[in-house]
């Protein structure tokens, strides 16, 4: 992320000398100020000497109140040769004082034979009064030259007479400088833009008063690494991607500072989504602008994009050049400012945007010879970085006022590592009691701010279509957090494509997937979202598209206001516990009748009267965590439920029609008959019971011919699982974690050929009441995939486990099964496919030898097997080996043995086994008393005396 590390130390006034040891030797000063101690020493010049030295500028500024003698102060003589530029504070009384008048005359000379940096400020005077030595610069004059006439002694006379010659001259010549004016400026801004303009043209590294750069090191280090790492044979690319206010455009315009002199040309356009969306010929503008940088202004006018970005072309192949290009939001903004023929070898371009995908789409990356291109995404700060950034703009310190410790952790919660949000909020805070600061976090929740949430929404307008918008929408309100596939099945059912959906919210850092497979989103980003939905009607919620708020659509349910506008809905009655609502928790299920176009609903722990079968028909998703009846409501529509999820509630069992004999009486008497029952749940593709202590069945899978996810995770009581299940041949996972008196496996299941995920950790394989049969298929953990997964035989000690496994199999987890080396076969090279395996949590001693038979194996976990000595000789193909001992005080592990010919892997282990004992990496590290290593091979390592040893 963004932000420079330290806050600026408070700094005197009353030295002649301050700062940093300059950045060029043969300097012992970045700048010079030269102005008159009446009009400015106690405002201007002083506010402007403090943001010089905040900025990391080494400035002399004279502490001296009163001149001394007619004759420039030598020490004033050296500080001016001994600085790289001048800035000269013009003011009203700035020709009264002639060491003023000296000082200039002497700046302006080292203008003319040292390459001197010269900036004038007309300081509320007119730049013609000095010129033309008017007001009160005329009255000044006037008053020396009135001075030199009262001189009796003609020697010095004549030297008044040169003095005021070359002051004449010296007024002159700087008032026809480019000069900045203040005059109806505010000072901070106006100070603020001579820094940087000093910065920019002595290329001094910013330490950064106000703390632009906190936790960027990194990034400022990785890309200054990019800059010079001498390539010359084609042009280098970077792109710096990242959420809206993460700091890329900082970070970008910072290293443009520091690099831009090392360059033939160089130019930085800044906020170019912007301008050309608010300006008709906004592109054209900045072409104009990169030509003005890179070449000579033309006179001849151009009006048309291609023939500009013809004459860039031209240039950029001639001219090693470092140009910025900050807020790209398309392809024609790259095409119309890099054109397609290639640029000068050693050239370098930065790219700053939101949608990482643009730059290998523009037209440079379809020719004969690509350009190079690097992709630097930033992310946010971390806890310390973000209090650090929020107590300096707050604060003024780098640590919150004593009170304020519980709120600020609230509010850092809330900004999760966002840089701007951290700024904008700490800015507003600064100054402001608890009281004030808890106000604020209460209106947070209510609504974000106006600033971070505009600079959000471009990402989100940016969205090429509708249907990814729409998309947004629904994972900022319900989907958050929940495993991407299910959310993509769910999703795809209402209309929405999520293929190339997903992937435009990810490149514009909308989203991201997490560890698990689960999408996140950053909490502002979210809450931006839910913001677009809430636009559609802020004062009737029941207007709305999508209602998230537990209490909104607790109160729309309530009061019946529901129609056909609302596609999702969600109510989470433990949310609701400490809120006083003034009426009963209690819900009528013809609340929903009238929501003829509901296709999400989520009713967590809500206890609903009345009769189901005026339901929405058109509900996709039905999420019911915490259901209170012992089986699922006969009169539920269920015929377009594409996911059911009643986690945590009390059903016994889930068997359709035939394991309730009033059910299905009650349907024969209706239609006669029962077929029309098992197409009832024709269209359910994930079935989610997980958490049902008193679940002990699930049977009738014949009504379920689409099902994908059977997901059945820590029901304690279930003890059977239907034959049936072999007639869900669209079936891709079973999860059946936990599932500990689980006592029988249905036969037929090795009938199905699409399952790639089933998981039976924590079933305790090693002590298994499970009765052999004819096969199984797979088994994995943690939302693992594999490509057919065949349950049956799992015996005591799993040797003929094996030979029952598919030959797809591409990934395997027996986590936390008790499982020892002797309840290993000899050989897996059954398995011939699988690539994962997991035996996390078991008491193995060793590697089991027939892990060496798996041909294609890439990833093996052992995490938290106590018991584990060594790891000898995994197979070759591996590239991820994890040996973590997260629970336990001390590991035994003692080696570890790779085949010399094998790949290139990483090793994910404890550090502390490196240091507790003797301990092996054969062929990498071997640790050992040094009192047991043979002599020779002591001396070998250089040691000499070795004689030490045998003496202690």
């Amino acid at each position: 992320m963004v932000l420079l590390s330290e806050l600026p130390e408070g700094s005197s006034s009353s030295s002649s000398t301050h700062g940093h040891n300059s950045s060029t030797q043969d300097h012992r000063y970045d700048v010079f100020l030269s102005f008159r101690g009446v009009d400015t020493r106690l405002s201007f010049t002083n506010y402007l000497y403090e943001a010089l030295m905040d900025a990391n500028l080494n400035t002399f500024l004279d502490d001296e109140e009163i001149e001394t003698g007619e004759d420039l102060k030598p020490e004033l003589e050296s500080a001016i040769k001994a600085s790289r530029a001048s800035i000269i504070v013009l003011s009203k009384n700035y020709a009264s004082s002639t060491w003023c008048l000296d000082e200039l005359v002497l700046i302006l000379e080292q203008r003319m034979t040292s390459n001197h940096i010269v900036i004038p400020i007309f300081y509320h005077v007119e730049p013609t009064h000095v010129r033309k030595q008017q007001s009160s610069f005329g009255d000044a004059m006037a008053k020396h030259k009135l001075k030199m006439d009262e001189e009796t002694e003609e020697n010095k006379r004549n030297q008044w007479g040169q003095k005021i010659e070359r002051w004449n001259k010296a007024l002159i010549e700087v008032a026809n400088l480019k000069g900045n004016d203040i005059n109806g400026r505010f000072e901070t801004e106006f100070i603020e833009e001579i820094v940087k303009d000093i910065y920019r043209r002595l290329h001094v590294p910013l330490k950064s008063a106000q703390p632009l750069f906190i936790g960027m090191d990194y990034s400022i280090n990785f890309i200054t690494s990019w800059l010079k790492d001498g390539s010359s044979h084609t042009v280098d690319i970077l792109t710096i991607s990242g959420l809206g206010g993460i700091g890329k455009t900082s970070l970008a315009k910072h290293v443009y500072g520091l690099y831009c002199h090392e360059f033939n040309k160089s130019s930085y356009i800044e906020d170019i989504t912007r301008r050309c969306d608010g300006k008709y010929n906004g592109l054209l503008d900045i072409q104009k602008q990169l030509c003005g940088d890179i070449s000579k202004t033309s006179s001849i006018q151009v009006y048309d994009v291609s023939k500009y970005t013809s004459m860039i072309e031209n240039v950029v192949a001639r001219k090693r050049l470092f140009l910025v290009l900050d807020d790209i939001n398309s392809i024609d903004q790259l095409d119309a400012l890099l054109g397609s023929k290639g640029f000068h070898p050693g050239s370098k371009v930065i790219i700053t945007t939101k949608d990482k995908c643009l730059t290998e789409s523009c037209a440079l990356f379809k020719t004969n010879i690509k350009p190079k291109h690097v992709e630097h995404f930033l992310e946010g700060l971390d806890e310390t970085e973000s209090r650090q950034l929020l107590c300096s703009h707050a604060f003024m310190c780098n640590h919150p006022k004593e009170g304020y410790e519980e709120v600020s952790d609230k509010l850092l919660e809330y900004c999760q590592g966002h840089p701007l949000a951290l700024e904008v909020l700490g800015k507003v805070l600064h100054n402001r009691g608890v009281a004030y600061w808890e106000g604020c976090m209460k209106g947070l929740k209510k609504e974000t701010n106006d600033r971070i949430n505009n600079v959000l929404r471009m990402s989100f307008n940016s969205l090429p279509s509708k249907n990814d918008k729409d998309l947004f929408k629904h994972i900022a309100c319900f989907f958050v957090g929940i495993d991407r596939d299910i959310s993509e099945t769910i999703l795809e059912a209402c209309d929405i494509n999520t293929t190339s959906g997903i992937t435009n919210l990810i490149d514009r850092c909308l989203l991201n997937i997490g560890w698990n497979n689960e999408l996140k989103m950053h909490q502002l980003v979210q809450e931006m979202g839910r913001f677009e939905v809430h636009q559609e009607s802020p004062d009737k919620p029941w207007k709305r598209s999508r209602l998230w708020c537990h209490k909104e659509s607790f109160r729309v349910l309530k009061q019946k206001k529901g129609k056909g506008n609302l596609l999702g809905l969600a109510l989470d009655m433990r949310m609701l516990e400490k809120e006083k609502l003034g009426a009963s928790y209690e819900l009528k299920t013809d609340a929903l009748s009238n929501m003829d176009n509901l296709m999400l609903l989520q009713l967590n722990y809500v206890y609903m009267n009345g009769s189901y079968e005026n339901f929405p028909e058109e509900i996709k998703w039905l999420c019911m965590n915490g259901f209170r009846l012992k089986s699922i409501p006969l009169d539920l529509p269920m015929q377009n439920l594409v996911a059911l999820d009643m986690s945590y509630s009390n059903i016994e069992s889930f068997s359709g029609c035939y394991s309730n004999p009033q059910r299905l009486e009650k349907r024969q008497k209706s239609d006669g008959s029962c077929l029309k029952e098992k197409r009832l749940l024709g269209s359910l593709k994930i079935l989610i019971l997980s958490f049902c202590k008193h679940l002990h069945s699930v049977g009738d899978f014949d009504q379920l011919p689409a099902l994908e996810r059977l997901i059945l995770r820590n029901c304690i009581g279930l003890v059977d699982v239907c034959e049936s299940i072999g007639q869900c041949v669209e079936l891709i996972l079973i999860d059946l974690r936990y599932c500990n008196k689980l006592e029988r496996l249905p036969r037929n299941i090795g009938m199905l050929e699409k399952v790639k995920t089933m998981l039976l950790d924590g079933c305790n394989l090693g002590e298994s009441r499970i009765k052999i049969m004819d096969s199984l298929e797979i088994c994995t953990v943690n939302n693992i995939g594999i490509n057919r997964a065949f349950l049956g035989s799992i015996p005591h000690d799993l040797k003929s486990f094996a030979m029952s496994l598919p030959r797809s199999l591409v990934r395997l987890s027996l986590e936390n099964n008790n499982l020892s080396n002797e309840s290993f076969p000899m050989d897996f090279s059954c398995l011939s496919m699988l690539k994962m395996l997991n035996l996390d949590g078991n008491p193995i001693n060793s590697m089991p030898s027939c892990v060496r038979t798996l041909s294609r194996l890439e990833i093996l976990s052992m995490d938290n097997c106590k018991k584990l000595k060594s790891v000898e000789y995994p197979p070759r193909t591996l590239k991820l080996l994890w040996l973590h001992h997260r629970y336990y005080p001390r590991s035994i592990l003692e080696k570890i043995v790779f085949d010399p010919e094998m790949s290139p892997l990483k090793l994910a282990i404890d550090r502390f086994n490196a240091v507790r004992g003797p301990y092996e990496i054969e062929g990498v590290i071997k640790l050992q008393a040094m009192m047991t290593v043979e002599e020779k091979v002591l001396r070998s390592l250089g040691w000499t005396n070795v004689n030490f040893f045998n003496e202690k």
